[in-house]
Formats: structure tokens, C-alpha cells, sequence
């Protein structure tokens, strides 16, 4: 305590004793001057153990809402299995740097560009940046057909990702909710419209960049056997696309994702690969009954 505090302590032990036990004003000073050390000493350990049992309490508070909350989600699903999340991380990744060394070369003559391929080591290392990181997708394109050619779970992905009439129907179901024409949202299964628009969406970007960029990346070579507006063709389809997908992946998918109400700050099944029961039954219904009652005709059969 200060000077001011001390002096605040004592005319409230002054006051008290004069109004309570009858002092007068000078006894009550007197007194008051006599017992503000010792109280001060009480006090501040009083103080800092009611500090110590409140964050307590405020601990056991938390860890209670925590558990309840997590009570609440329910079981946990598989939504993705660790496959699909090395190739998702993998991408990302690739992405995200050629994102960064390919929209400044882009952008070449203005100033935040050429701040940003100066940061990154300059115009002569910037293009090999960016090609390591257009490898490293070509691979992962790669790895993705051999996924959907050998592995059960990916031919059931693929499946389940094709466009379907219902897709359009959900659409528009939608579409109608938000507008308060009806208040049944739409009903979807392992993929709503929207995870389909944003697989397909990558898919094709992927077919465009890795084909216009290798054709770039060997101008020379397919100059043996193209004429040059091939390769202007590659050029602009290649700058383009990438500036349409950067859009997409910032404007659409993020915020699906990530940044809308339900998700906000950060939906973690990317990394985890499990949704809880809740979301399951909020976002996938079809696919939550299908596994319920599968579960339910295995233990019949038992």
C-alpha cells in the first residue's frame, strides 16, 4: 500500500471506532494510528489469499464448462483419414508458397512486389522457390490419382465427390433458407455441394497450373514442336488461374471452413481428421443416420 492507502486504512479504522465503540475523534485517531501497520500486514494476506481461492474457483469453473462442452460434442468421428490429411497438408503447403512467390511475380512492377521478391531473395531465386513448390504439388497431384486408383477409401471419396442433380436441388434448398422462404435447411451426406464445388474447383485449377506452368517452366523445349502462342496461351492461363485460385482459397474456402460463426477461429479436423457427433448430425444428417443405422443392423445380426 502507498501513503494515500495507509491514510485511507486509518481514517476507515478511525471512523469505525468512533462510530461503533463511542471514541472520540482524537482517541479514535490515536488507536487508529496504532493498529493501520498491523492491519495493513492482515489485510494484504487476506487479500492475496482471496485472490488465490477466486482463481481456484475461476480454474474448476473452466475445466467444468470444458467438460461439459466436450460432453456435449458427443462421440468423435473419422472425417478424414491420416492419407487425406498428409496430401491436404502437403498441398497447403505447396500452395501457400506459390501463392506467395507467384502473385508477386505477377504483380512485378509494383512496389509491395517487389518488397516481397526482395524479402524472398530476389528475382533470381524467387522462380526457384516457386518451382520447388510447384514440384511438390505435382506430386501431391499425383499422389492423389494413385489414392483414387488403389485404395478403397478412395474410390468411395471419388464417388461420393461426383456431381450429382441432388447437389443443385440442395443448392437451391439452401439458397431458400437463407432468404427465410423456409426454415428446413438441406439435408446433406459425406459432402455437401460446396465441399464438392471446392474439390472440383482444386482439381481443375490443378490440371490448368501444373499443365500451363510446365509448358512454362520448358518454354524452349516445346518451342521445338508449338508455335508461340501456345506458350502466350500458358502464360496467361497460368497468371490468371492463379490469381482466380488465390481468391477462391482466401475468399471461399477460408471462411467455409474456418471463418464462418460455426467454425470460427479455426476448424481442426484438418489436423485431427475427427468431427464430433454434434457437427455430424448438424452438418452431414445422411451420413450420420447411414452410420447409425449400421451400427444398429451389426448388432441385430449379433
Amino acid at each position: 500500500m502507498n501513503e494515500e492507502q495507509s491514510r485511507s486504512l486509518q481514517d476507515a479504522i478511525a471512523e469505525q471506532l468512533s462510530q461503533a465503540h463511542g471514541f472520540t475523534a482524537a482517541e479514535a485517531q490515536e488507536l487508529a494510528a496504532r493498529f493501520a501497520p498491523r492491519l495493513k500486514k492482515r489485510f494484504a494476506s487476506w487479500v492475496r489469499r482471496e485472490l488465490y481461492l477466486e482463481r481456484r474457483r475461476l480454474a474448476r469453473a473452466r475445466a467444468a464448462e470444458q467438460t461439459a462442452a466436450a460432453e456435449d460434442e458427443g462421440e468423435q468421428f473419422e472425417r478424414l483419414s491420416l492419407n487425406v490429411r498428409l496430401q491436404h497438408g502437403l498441398m497447403a503447403i505447396s500452395v501457400i508458397v506459390l501463392i506467395v512467390t507467384g502473385i508477386p511475380l505477377k504483380f512485378h512492377e509494383s512496389l509491395w512486389a517487389k518488397e516481397v521478391i526482395s524479402l524472398l531473395g530476389g528475382p533470381d531465386v524467387t522462380p526457384i522457390i516457386h518451382r520447388v513448390a510447384a514440384t511438390l504439388l505435382a506430386f501431391v497431384g499425383v499422389w492423389h490419382l494413385l489414392y483414387i486408383a488403389f485404395t478403397k477409401e478412395g474410390r468411395e471419396n471419388f464417388r461420393l465427390l461426383l456431381p450429382r442433380l441432388q447437389d443443385a436441388k440442395d443448392a437451391i434448398q439452401q439458397i431458400k433458407f437463407y432468404l427465410g422462404l423456409t426454415d428446413q435447411r438441406p439435408k446433406f451426406d459425406r459432402f455437401s455441394y460446396v465441399e464438392k464445388f471446392d474439390y472440383w474447383a482444386v482439381y481443375w485449377g490443378m490440371v490448368i497450373m501444373i499443365g500451363s506452368g510446365t509448358i512454362l517452366w520448358f518454354t524452349e523445349w516445346f518451342l521445338q514442336f508449338v508455335p508461340k502462342w501456345v506458350t502466350d496461351i500458358a502464360k496467361e492461363a497460368h497468371s490468371d488461374e492463379a490469381l482466380l485460385a488465390t481468391l477462391a482459397i482466401v475468399i471461399w474456402h477460408f471462411y467455409n471452413v474456418h471463418f464462418n460463426p460455426h467454425s470460427f477461429p479455426m476448424n481442426k479436423t484438418f489436423i485431427t481428421g475427427k468431427i464430433s457427433a454434434r457437427k455430424m448430425r448438424e452438418e452431414h444428417p445422411l451420413e450420420y443416420e447411414r452410420i447409425m443405422k449400421e451400427r444398429a443392423q451389426r448388432g441385430g445380426e449379433a
